[in-house]
């Protein structure tokens, strides 16, 4: 059996990168609802998400408060990818 990535082996984190995958960006806001996480949880994950260059945060500053947009990279999609198929070979046997 393949290893999966323990970076997405979150819920948390896999949940972020879920939503990332099928939107092509997302608020702090829209993630938070969505994950229902705290604000203090969400931004550690996303920090750790950022660091291992899965997604990007850009900080949109055009509005009367600032918005954290978060978008998946190819390396976050291909490692999405990865962790789906790896995930599969827990299955194979079913």
């Amino acid at each position: 059996m393949e290893e999966l990535d323990p970076l997405l082996h979150s819920q948390l984190r896999l949940a972020i990168m879920s939503i990332l995958l099928s939107a092509r960006e997302a608020d702090f806001v829209y993630l938070k609802e969505k994950t229902e996480s705290t604000a203090g949880n969400l931004s550690v994950q996303i920090d750790k998400l950022t660091t291992a260059g899965y997604i990007e945060k850009m900080t949109d500053s055009s509005g009367a408060k600032p918005r954290t947009i978060c978008r998946m990279t190819p390396i976050g999609r291909d490692a999405m990818q990865k962790y789906v198929e790896a995930l599969k070979t827990y299955f194979s046997g079913l």
